[in-house]
């Protein structure tokens, strides 16, 4: 038996949650739900990139001093 590693949910349940979410939103509004969740994952990686390298060049700048 298939369980996945996030919440030691079975395919049953998986299948069951698709269904629900499927009746809530509909065919037509779900890829346009799921284009939004990815700009937003997108913009999130974006941000955490410019700081890492924001906190790159700190280093560099006090470790010159």
């Amino acid at each position: 038996m298939m369980h996945l590693l996030l919440f030691g949910i079975g395919m049953q349940e998986v299948i069951v949650i698709a269904l629900i979410v499927l009746l809530l939103f509909g065919g037509k509004k779900i890829p346009e739900l799921m284009k939004g969740l990815g700009k937003g994952v997108k913009s999130f990686k974006d941000g955490m990139k410019e700081i890492e390298a924001d906190d790159k060049d700190d280093d560099k700048s006090s470790s010159e001093k």
